[in-house]
């Protein structure tokens, strides 16, 4: 699981239980449910550094140890040193990476509208004209008081329409619209009543954090969900302390749905903190008119009970760590290129302490270290006529601990002396025959049918020069040279040439494989000496 997701599921937690109490409290106040909302979203949030930061409290669950399939061998062995490209490990690599661009994707276009949407209201701010009219300051300076508000609140008169909201925080001011100026004083006196009781809330500072949240987790539908009964209870907060204030219910409601039939905010004032918004109007009117409705603040009995209950749920939800037990032991199969399985193949497995354990595969090509914890390791296999194995892994999952590993066909090597006189012609030297090679793994070695000598060049022996060329071949499935190269730059081209054109001309009985010709690299060191 990757560590976007995993923090997802942990986030999660905290708003589902967030949005549990709220239901639990149907029956409290308003500004309690956004309390608590607002409390577990932003516990929410802090359990992403919680969980970075705290201790893991590890928590095991047993999972089964799964064997391979012995019937297809050859589906679950991978080459050395890595992954196949069709192995489910990589289609899941792949399937992560493009739900990460996904992601982003969705992140920068949620930031771009919000950051527009600041702009915007910069703008509208920085050309508004702040309200002198003594109805309104004295209005304000009597509302800001009743709240016990000391930060001086700022009310400004824009050139739009629709736009009456609260912005800002530690500075903050309300936003009126041009034809607020034609209000009469009752009506004043609501709507800056509603107004500074966000700002006494803070609840532009609650709100733009939701939505920038909401930003990063765009993909998470309990973060939607949060963010609208969010909203949604603190509009009916505010209309009960408009209540509070002595404003009556029915003229309350009136003044409402007049500003809402002048004013329709739309999605560009998602960063500020509007007033009326048609998708709730109906369920505030009808809240504002029920008086069985508690309206009470919350005490700060219930504002610490609340906090503390979800910070304790926060703190293990972001430390708690689950894992399924590792089985017992490390086992697997060995096969070959073909699909049959290796007995024979010692193997060794090394912890980053060079702890090492040995162990043989049996008739079956099967193999088992006993006791092995998680972590990094690395596996060597060496078997007799196949190249020798070392691979680095990591133990983590519980697929992890049963592995099929496969050896390649190994290389031959021959080394030929080519000895001339320094002055005197070459006296040719008995040619070599190749020698068969031990190995397992029912290959048949190739045995040189064809050899041809080097010859020494004339002009690297009347100049008195020696010299070593390591070339690399591949025999065929024929038996043929099919290739050679010179494996070293400090050769002179003479002897290079020399021992190339010979080595292009031996032919070898084909390798076989378990019955079926392969191909097979072999390593010739040709060394040029003369003798005195």
């Amino acid at each position: 699981m990757t560590l976007l997701m995993d923090l997802s599921m942990r986030s999660s937690i905290m708003l589902l239980l967030g949005l549990a109490l709220e239901a639990v409290l149907a029956h409290r106040s308003a500004a309690l449910r956004h309390w608590v909302l607002a409390t577990a979203l932003f516990a929410a949030a802090a359990v992403v550094p919680l969980t970075l930061l705290l201790p893991a409290m590890e928590i095991s669950m047993p999972a089964p140890n799964t064997p391979v399939p012995q019937a297809l061998p050859a589906v679950s062995a991978v080459p050395p040193g890595g992954s196949s490209p069709g192995r489910p490990g990589k289609r899941r690599d792949a399937v992560l990476s493009f739900f990460t661009v996904v992601w982003a994707a969705g992140v920068m276009a949620g930031a771009a509208v919000t950051l527009s949407a600041i702009r915007r209201l910069i703008r509208i701010g920085s050309r508004a004209e702040r309200v002198q009219d003594p109805l309104w300051t004295s209005t304000t300076a009597r509302v800001a008081a009743s709240y016990g508000l000391t930060r001086e609140v700022v009310i400004l008169q824009t050139g739009t329409s629709d736009l009456l909201a609260t912005w800002g925080w530690l500075h903050p001011r309300v936003l009126l619209p041009w034809h607020a100026t034609d209000w009469q004083e009752d009506r004043i006196h609501a709507v800056l009543c509603h107004e500074l009781a966000h700002i006494k809330r803070h609840d532009w500072l609650v709100q733009t954090g939701a939505e920038w949240l909401r930003t990063v987790c765009w993909f998470n539908p309990l973060m939607w969900i949060v963010c609208t009964h969010l909203r949604r209870t603190s509009e009916q907060a505010c209309d009960d302390a408009v209540l509070d204030r002595g404003v009556s219910a029915r003229e309350y409601a009136v003044h409402l749905l007049e500003v809402a039939r002048r004013c329709r905010p739309g999605s560009a004032w998602a960063s500020a903190v509007p007033m009326v918004r048609p998708s709730t109007l109906e369920r505030r009117i009808a809240a504002m008119l029920n008086p069985g409705l508690n309206r009470k603040t919350p005490s700060y009995r219930a504002i610490g009970a609340t906090a503390v209950l979800l910070v304790a749920i926060a703190v293990p939800t972001a430390a708690l760590r689950t894992g399924q037990t590792a089985p017992a032991s490390l086992s697997g199969s060995v096969y070959d290129t073909s699909g049959a399985v290796l007995p024979g193949v010692a193997l060794t497995l090394e912890d980053a302490s060079q702890k090492k354990w040995q162990a043989t595969t049996d008739a079956a090509g099967r193999f088992d270290f006993a006791g092995i914890q998680p972590g990094r390791y690395v596996l060597a296999a060496s078997l007799a006529g196949f190249r020798p194995l070392g691979h680095e892994f990591e133990l983590q999952n519980s697929r992890d601990w049963d592995r099929a590993i496969t050896l390649q066909v190994g290389e031959l090597r021959e080394t030929i002396h080519v000895r001339g006189q320094r002055v005197a012609p070459r006296q040719p030297s008995q040619p070599q025959g190749a020698k068969p090679i031990r190995v397992g793994g029912n290959i048949r070695v190739p045995m040189k049918e064809v050899d041809v000598r080097p010859t020494y060049p004339p002009t690297m022996r009347d100049a008195g020069r020696e010299g070593v060329v390591p070339l690399e071949a591949i025999i065929g499935h024929d038996g043929t040279v099919t290739f050679v190269r010179v494996l070293s730059a400090q050769v002179h081209p003479d002897f290079a040439i020399a021992a190339v054109d010979a080595v292009r001309q031996w032919k070898f009985s084909p390798t076989l494989l378990n019955g079926v010709p392969v191909e097979v690299v072999m390593t010739v060191s040709v060394r040029f000496d003369l003798a005195d």
